[in-house]
């Protein structure tokens, strides 16, 4: 016989990730539409 254990994973983590997915996602669609509207990654930055 074998122990194993296995981990819970808490909800709260699992909130905090796939909201942080979704931002990193919204970040990097902001990103595509400022270079694709004015040709730079940071619009008025030198």
């Amino acid at each position: 016989m074998t122990n194993t254990k296995t981990k819970k994973i808490e909800k709260e983590k699992v909130v905090a990730e796939t909201i942080n997915g979704r931002l990193a996602m919204l970040g990097l669609m902001a990103a595509i539409g400022a270079y694709l509207t004015t040709g730079q990654i940071i619009p008025g930055f030198v």
